[in-house]
């Protein structure tokens, strides 16, 4: 990590992969209320992890920046969901 704010992701659309530009994070689960604990996952060397709650595959992918995922709307942002009327 460069310093910032630990990304946190989840998978609102229920996806069976999240591919991802960090090898720490946290995830989430769904969006809230419906999260489930946020977990911090560390993939050491590894290029994937598999959350513990949700089952989520999280993949490496080198080509994307910390603040990316594939599919888009898997980082979560306290602040863009709280602009949704969600928080």
């Amino acid at each position: 990590m460069s310093g910032g704010a630990t990304p946190k992701f989840s998978n609102q659309a229920g996806v069976r992969e999240i591919r991802i530009g960090v090898r720490e994070f946290e995830c989430i689960g769904a969006n809230p209320p419906f999260d489930h604990p946020h977990v911090f996952l560390d993939m050491g060397r590894e290029n994937e992890i598999v959350c513990g709650y949700c089952s989520t595959l999280y993949k490496f992918d080198a080509s994307l920046k910390e603040d990316e995922s594939l599919p888009a709307d898997a980082l979560y942002s306290e602040d863009r969901h709280a602009l949704a009327g969600h928080g």
